[in-house]
């Protein structure tokens, strides 16, 4: 069975109250759980972590290395300019997909770059919460 860490950055644990216009209007509860269901339906197991804070998210990956098949992530303003994880991104070597509820290309200019694609093996952006399904889909 197929094991799926699902990691969220900076501020996303108030989905559903920040900026609903952009970001929806569902919690990171409830799409953490609608994550787990699709995942049940296919056959794969997952496990789920937010933080605030850069050096967390940074343990939380290099903890990964040989227990999970793949990572869904969204790094939040972490995505921008976090060296500091992209270089543990590419030192795992657990495949990661870079994930954004919005469509970052078509807001401020500071979000149109990422510092981490370079070492993710795709990224979904612009779907809502569906781009962590269709993350979910590329490992299934």
């Amino acid at each position: 069975m197929k094991k799926i860490l699902i990691m969220n950055g900076p501020n996303l644990n108030l989905l559903g109250v920040r900026e609903p216009g952009i970001y929806g209007g569902d919690s990171l509860s409830s799409i953490n759980e609608e994550i787990r269901k699709k995942a049940e339906e296919k056959g794969m197991e997952t496990d789920f972590f937010q933080s605030n804070h850069e050096g967390e998210l940074i343990d939380r990956l290099h903890a990964a290395m040989g227990k999970y098949d793949g990572i869904i992530f969204n790094a939040g303003a972490y995505t921008h300019y976090s060296y500091a994880i992209r270089d543990a991104i590419a030192a795992i070597k657990v495949p990661v997909i870079e994930v954004h509820i919005s469509n970052v290309h078509t807001r401020e200019e500071f979000r149109h770059k990422s510092v981490i694609s370079p070492v993710c093996v795709g990224v979904v952006a612009g779907l809502g919460k569906k781009s962590y399904i269709c993350a979910l889909e590329y490992f299934a």
